[in-house]
């Protein structure tokens, strides 16, 4: 796929409808060829419009008109690309704990929760924030999850969490500003309930931090797991990750994790896993598909705002 057509399929398939901004700017982007050659220059992980867009959001530079930051990305390409080549995608939406919470609450407890892709572990705590679907809420405090959930009745209760650990290449830090200000600019223009909800979740995170280990999701995933009490149900999840990882080390991960002793929750784009029958997807937009140990379950929406059941 070319440069022009990934940040086409970003603006009609992930920002419609929900990023105007980004919208705006990846269309914009196809169709400048100047920025195209900067862009074409980097390696292929790093040309996605979710860095570029986070890395000028978080210097500072103009994202909501695209001449703007035509004019801002020229300038200032070499700060621009070295912070690009250095970072990683690492969105920590709490929100996607709304998808995950009814699998997790029909699961035997207590659960040992290890996330693989964990950036700063902010949905390692579905215990601990208050869900509302539709006019059905679950538990109390902030933040408050807001989910559209169809054909499935929502969780009535937690689930019960004694064990939380994370796994990531580059694992954040909460307390650390200059961490929650690269995931403070990942958060898309428009999304103020989002960046409310980030510091809200951090907040709780920072009040009993996970175990939060730097490793590689095949490699030292073992070893995490075999950390977890043996009297709890080890479930080891992740969403809107593998799309990062090579095809045949997804393989590879599907093996290690189906080889251990729990549950495996994935909540990944459309061709990311293999599934053998998926039924059509709800709309336009772009789809994770929610599945439990290998089985499709759920059509989710990327930030946790809408599950459509179908398992």
């Amino acid at each position: 796929m070319t440069i022009a057509a990934i940040y086409a399929e970003f603006a009609a398939r992930e920002a419609r409808g929900i990023s105007p901004a980004y919208e705006r700017l990846a269309s914009a982007v196809t169709r400048d060829h100047k920025l195209l050659a900067l862009i074409a220059a980097l390696p292929p992980a790093k040309r996605q419009p979710n860095l570029l867009f986070g890395v000028v959001r978080l210097l500072g530079g103009p994202v909501e008109d695209p001449a703007a930051f035509h004019d801002y990305t020229v300038a200032n390409w070499p700060v621009i690309e070295a912070e690009v080549r250095s970072r990683i995608t690492q969105t920590n939406e709490a929100g996607r704990c709304a998808v995950l919470l009814p699998v997790l609450a029909a699961l035997p407890q207590p659960l040992a929760l290890l996330e693989v892709g964990a950036s700063a572990g902010l949905c390692l705590y579905p215990d601990r924030y208050a869900y509302r679907y539709g006019d059905h809420q679950v538990g109390s405090g902030d933040p408050v999850l807001a989910c559209t959930a169809t054909h499935t009745v929502p969780p009535t209760g937690l689930p019960q969490v004694v064990w939380r650990a994370g796994l990531d290449l580059n694992p954040l830090d909460v307390t650390d500003p200059a961490d929650l200000a690269w995931l403070d600019a990942l958060i898309w223009p428009e999304h103020t309930h989002r960046r409310a909800r980030l510091r809200a979740a951090a907040a709780v995170v920072a009040a009993d931090p996970p175990l939060l280990v730097r490793g590689d999701l095949v490699d030292d995933l073992p070893a995490l797991a075999a950390q977890a009490p043996p009297d709890a149900t080890l479930v080891v999840f992740h969403s809107s990750v593998l799309h990062h990882v090579p095809a045949s080390r997804r393989v590879r991960f599907a093996e290690v994790v189906s080889g251990l002793s729990g549950h495996w929750i994935a909540n990944e784009g459309l061709d990311v896993l293999a599934y053998d029958t998926l039924p059509m997807p709800p709309g336009e937009a772009l789809y994770n598909v929610l599945a439990l140990d290998g089985i499709p379950l759920a059509w989710t929406r990327s930030h946790g705002q809408a599950i459509t059941w179908f398992a």
